[in-house]
């Protein structure tokens, strides 16, 4: 996922795939406890994709103070 397709999307559509990316982040963590995950570069990459999307919402909000400045 790419900053530049998040950036297209709105802050209510970001804040539901921030929700479904911690749920794969928790299913992520639970498989590798229980040994049971097989592409461990997986936790990475989920990793970086929320913070790609935290990082989204910080700017859209930024701008949204700024504006109303």
């Amino acid at each position: 996922m790419k900053a530049s397709e998040l950036r297209n999307k709105t802050v209510e559509e970001l804040n539901n795939e921030l929700i479904e990316l911690r749920r794969a982040q928790f299913s992520l963590r639970m498989q590798l406890a229980t040994q049971q995950l097989n592409k461990v570069d997986q936790v990475g990459k989920v990793r970086r994709d929320i913070a790609r999307v935290r990082s989204v919402l910080a700017e859209k909000a930024k701008a949204a103070n700024a504006s109303q400045a």
